[in-house]
């Protein structure tokens, strides 16, 4: 009943010709037919045709004036019903497509094809004898690529199916292509954010370096941050910022003088108080010290803004406000501004919470690392003073990944 390089075989009747239909028009999903070929006469033989026609010999003849032309490899079928099924079994590279035919009409199946995402952009000939402009006008409304009139002519038939292929060809190519760059845009992105981060950590690093000796601060930092805010339930893309911007946050540093940073020799008792001051614990503390210190101290918020105020992206605006207000605490008794409560940003006080517990828990000049339960509990006598209430139960609800992340990365020299 059908020539072929797949025969289609008979379909036994099962309910109406339209359920037959629609029970052989749910196929597997595949990936779209890539034609290989430029079309030369010599390359033809990996095209695919389907010739979908209830009378065999427009089939054979199809076939034979193809062939001449170096065409070889065909599926055909004379069961319209058939013909969705075997479109997706055989992936060709082009459809001729009869209209009038039993049970189903070639209008039908076009629409089914147009329909699938699958098969949507394989090209479809119409083979038709009719000359109803009304029904040539709705095949080219459902997505017909050509017309050819019954009897086929050779001459007319080859051109036209050459076309047809080259159009798909170009298509496949800037559909390829289109693959490969937004590939290739991806890879770069990743680059990109890859440098953006390793950029942060070398500016975090850069003012660390000055009294601290490995720089890791600065990456725990960021991560205590994030996980934090997600703990807290913030938007993805404001998480991410947080985690990008805190290692920044005492960027500002660079600005100050090492007579306050760096003191040769042992630290006297009240100067380790300062120093403690330093790694976060708060105002009180830092007011022990010479009023002149104390002013020159507490403006490495303010120099960490100027320097990242210059930047117009969401980064640094993030960065800018972590910079000015990580060091505020949540009663007031911060600086530099002396903002308390939500009058702080969240930024900042989530990033107060990350840095004061980074000081507590690694081992500086001035002092070791303290047990973890010294660093919970000292923590949570902070509560509502130092810090965000909201802030610190996120950040304790979280314990166990912030302790993970304090041991991947370790102060090890």
């Amino acid at each position: 009943m059908t020539s072929s390089s797949l025969t289609a075989q008979p379909t036994t009747e099962v309910g109406s010709a339209t359920e037959r239909f629609d029970a052989l028009a749910s196929p597997p999903q595949s990936e779209p037919v890539r034609l290989r070929t430029d079309h030369g006469k010599s390359d033809l033989s990996s095209v695919n045709v389907l010739i979908v026609d209830d009378e065999p010999l427009i089939i054979k003849l199809v076939r034979k004036y193809l062939a001449r032309a170096g065409y070889e490899n065909f599926v055909t079928t004379t069961e319209p019903l058939d013909a969705i099924n075997i479109i997706h079994q055989a992936k060709p590279d082009l459809i001729l497509l009869d209209v009038m035919m039993p049970d189903i009409s070639g209008l039908e199946i076009l629409e089914r094809v147009r329909s699938d995402a699958t098969t949507a952009h394989i090209p479809v000939i119409i083979l038709t004898a009719s000359t109803d402009e009304e029904a040539k006008q709705r095949a080219l409304d459902l997505g017909a690529t050509d017309f050819l009139t019954k009897p086929v002519a050779p001459s007319d038939l080859v051109p036209r199916v050459r076309n047809a292929l080259c159009v798909k060809l170009h298509q496949d190519q800037l559909e390829h292509y289109a693959q490969i760059l937004e590939q290739k845009v991806r890879e770069r992105t990743q680059q990109l954010a890859c440098s953006h981060l390793d950029l942060i950590h070398c500016l975090g690093r850069a003012a660390e370096y000055r009294d601290n000796e490995t720089g890791r601060h600065v990456i725990r930092v960021g991560r205590y941050a994030g996980v934090i805010a997600r703990q807290l339930r913030l938007d993805p893309t404001t998480v991410e910022l947080i985690e990008q911007a805190a290692p920044l946050h005492d960027l500002g540093k660079i600005g100050v003088p090492d007579s306050i940073l760096l003191k040769p020799g042992k630290l006297e008792p009240e100067e380790f108080e300062v120093m403690q001051a330093h790694c976060g614990m708060g105002r009180r503390i830092f007011e022990r010290m010479p009023d002149q210190e104390w002013d020159l101290a507490k403006t490495h918020t303010e120099i960490g803004l100027k320097i990242l105020a210059g930047g117009r992206s969401a980064l640094f605006t993030m960065a800018a406000t972590i910079a000015l207000t990580h060091h505020e605490q949540y009663d007031g008794s911060g600086y530099p501004l002396g903002l308390a409560g939500d009058n702080i940003p969240l930024p900042g006080r989530i990033t107060a919470v990350a840095d004061v517990f980074d000081a507590l828990s690694s081992k500086r000049p001035y002092k070791p690392a303290f047990p973890l339960s010294k660093c919970f509990g000292i923590m949570r006598e902070e509560k509502g003073r130092h810090f965000d209430p909201r802030v610190l139960d996120a950040f304790l609800a979280r314990s166990e990944e912030i302790v993970q992340i304090q041991i991947e990365h370790a102060d090890l020299d």
